[in-house]
């Protein structure tokens, strides 16, 4: 009898203890999966903090060169005495930075109001043809030094925003602008593929290399060291491009060009 009363203390004893067991398991499984959510959501926070960062020294940066610029070319035509054709090139000049800065206040407003869901789209019939011309020839207005290869066929037409679709192609151009060398063309073309509409702006540049192709398009997002980049930009033209693309139900990728360089292409369906 002894014997029994004892066997069922031990085994009362080892569920007990079983039990705690599987709870505290349960319990540390808890805390350790709560711990990765934390870790996760601190790293995003922390890299979202990073690219605002980034993005607040870059802004800085495109905001005041315009304006220096601008500053400086005024007094230069107010101080001295210049012939006709320094007077325009300086003039040209200007002109070119106050639209580099309306570009840039159009892409911070137009990101808010994406953001903020304020922004509703106008679907019309566009002819894009008519668009990427259009394009086109603002940037050879803009920048005399640079050369374009245009392979357009005609009467391309789609559903779409107008005013998304000039920021679209805006955004494209300056980008292969602001990444090609001076002395080689950046070719846009323009095709029906496959029942589909296929707009491509190709640049001689350094490229992307594979693991940057689709941070390209994150909010923010710059290749490089922002104290040591170069090129101009704020981590928000390709950004705009994606969901410009998104509104459109249209794709966008880039792929290596060849020999080098980089071709950005929108699929529109």
């Amino acid at each position: 009898m002894y014997a029994v009363k004892m066997h069922a203390i031990e085994d009362a004893n080892k569920r007990k203890t079983t039990q705690y067991i599987g709870e505290g398991s349960t319990f540390l499984a808890l805390i350790l999966v709560g711990a990765i959510f934390v870790y996760r959501a601190t790293r995003r926070q922390l890299r979202l903090s990073e690219q605002q960062q980034n993005f607040m020294m870059a802004i800085t940066h495109e905001l005041k060169t315009p304006i220096a610029v601008t500053q400086l070319n005024l007094e230069t035509l107010q101080m001295r005495k210049l012939d006709a054709e320094k007077q325009q090139k300086l003039i040209s000049n200007t002109l070119q930075e106050a639209n580099r800065l309306n570009t840039l206040c159009n892409n911070i407003l137009f990101a808010s109001q994406l953001d903020a869901g304020r922004y509703a789209t106008s679907m019309q019939s566009v002819n894009l043809t008519d668009l990427v011309e259009t394009a086109v020839d603002e940037c050879k207005k803009r920048y005399t030094n640079r050369s374009f290869e245009e392979y357009i066929e005609d009467n391309r037409m789609i559903m779409g925003d107008a005013f998304l679709l000039q920021m679209l192609l805006s955004n494209l151009l300056e980008n292969a602008i602001k990444y090609a060398p001076k002395d080689r063309p950046i070719q846009v073309k323009l095709s029906e593929i496959s029942q589909a509409i296929q707009l491509e702006v190709i640049d001689e540049g350094s490229g992307v290399v594979d693991a940057e192709k689709k941070k390209v398009f994150d909010k923010f997002y710059r290749v490089g060291d922002e104290n040591t980049r170069r090129a101009q930009g704020t981590g928000l033209g390709l950004y705009l491009c994606k969901k410009i693309c998104e509104s459109h139900n249209a794709q966008i990728s880039v792929t290596d060009n060849q020999p080098k360089g980089s071709n950005f292409t929108v699929l529109f369906k």
